[in-house]
């Protein structure tokens, strides 16, 4: 089993303080393999003259710790944001490539940076509402220098501000602006300005943008023709609770102690009936728990769906059909600590191998408020 000896106060630790703000690169270069190896990763010159990746990291968090709004945050927030920028790019590595014309892209860093940094963080015990927010700014990092040109920016506001702090969000992509050379430096800094006052302007540049009720912020992000201001009606036909959680999270231990006498979908249970290995192609297991799931929601019946669902994609289409036959929708994500989630998976019957799971680990999406009218959080820190 992989050795987890990297703290959540070690990390705090590293953060820059007065008087000098000073950041200890030596020793923060040598936490992960993943830092180092941002120093050999290219970047397109034309946005990023100063060099590759390593390099543009370092100028960003120095650009970071040099800005008075950032010196002015609480302690909490000052360690959220300077982490935000060391890892920001993390996923460049993994996603670089040269295009057919010479020029270098990373196409998805983003999107693959936060699930390497999610599970960095999750390793080193970071309390999981920081590590989400921090999350939360690595994939949204890239908004504020394009927000004001689209012609969908209250959308792309609305839907951002429920993944991450928009004022967090502008004050790391400011940073991360002036920590690279670039001719159109000047241009993206107005952009970013831009950005701040379209959140200002749709109430939700600190917080999330207010909607009605559960059911309109669920349809908004189902629905992309939606009035953000909809009422929706909320005369649902049945409640259906949602496990989510890593292999050993504790779904079933839950559900006997809170959901004991509702009926359940089991995609265990359901590949033990059909004797379908755990691994490999899911579609006739998952067309088996669908076809149950159907026949539930046909007679309005409240039941337990219980499954990993680690990840958005693999909620998706469970979570639509839900919604398709108006039934209210919780999510109950559970999350046990790195060690006891290896202990509690070697004495499940069906414990899978370690490396399985560390495997399963960099796939974690944890659900997000929009995806259900209830997401119900016991995280252990």
């Amino acid at each position: 089993m992989k050795q987890f000896n990297l703290t959540h106060a070690h990390l705090l630790s590293l953060v820059p303080t007065e008087p000098e703000w000073k950041i200890d690169w030596k020793a923060i270069w040598i936490l992960w393999p993943e830092l180092p190896a941002l120093d050999s990763c290219p970047q397109d010159p034309i946005h990023h003259a100063e060099g590759d990746v390593g390099l543009h990291t370092r100028m960003v968090a120095e650009a970071l710790v040099a800005l008075p709004d950032w010196r002015a945050l609480d302690e909490v927030a000052r360690g959220l944001l300077f982490w935000a920028a060391i890892l920001h790019d993390i996923g460049k590595p993994a996603t670089t490539r040269v295009e057919e014309d010479g020029r270098i892209s990373a196409r998805n860093h983003a999107r693959v940076g936060t699930q390497m940094a999610r599970q960095l963080l999750y390793e080193a015990g970071s309390p999981f509402a920081w590590r989400e927010s921090l999350c939360g700014i690595i994939s949204e990092h890239l908004v504020p220098f394009w927000l004001i040109e689209k012609a969908n920016a209250q959308r792309q506001a609305i839907i951002s501000s429920w993944r991450c702090r928009p004022d967090y969000l502008c004050l790391h992509a400011q940073a991360d602006t002036l920590g690279r050379i670039c001719a159109d430096q000047q241009g993206v800094l107005d952009n970013i300005a831009l950005a701040r006052e379209t959140f200002k302007d749709y109430g939700c540049f600190t917080t999330p943008f207010a909607f009605a009720n559960a059911a309109s912020r669920v349809s908004y992000f189902e629905k992309p023709d939606r009035d953000p201001h909809y009422a929706a009606f909320e005369g649902f036909r049945c409640k259906v609770t949602v496990m989510s959680g890593l292999p050993g999270a504790g779904k079933d231990r839950w559900i006997q102690t809170h959901r004991p006498d509702l009926p359940m979908i089991s995609l265990d249970n359901i590949r033990a009936e059909l004797k379908a290995p755990a691994t490999g192609n899911q579609g006739r297991v998952i067309q088996a728990a669908r076809e149950r799931a159907r026949e539930h929601l046909r007679v309005g019946q409240d039941f337990v769906w219980n499954a990993t669902n680690i990840s958005r994609q693999l909620r998706e289409k469970s979570l639509k059909l839900l919604r398709d036959y108006n039934a209210e929708v919780e999510i109950i994500y559970l999350e046990p600590t790195v060690e006891r989630l290896f202990a509690q998976n070697q004495n499940r019957v069906s414990a899978i191998p370690a490396k399985a799971l560390l495997g399963l680990m960099q796939k974690l999406e944890p659900p997000q408020n929009w995806e259900a009218h209830n997401v119900v959080r016991e995280v252990v820190n």
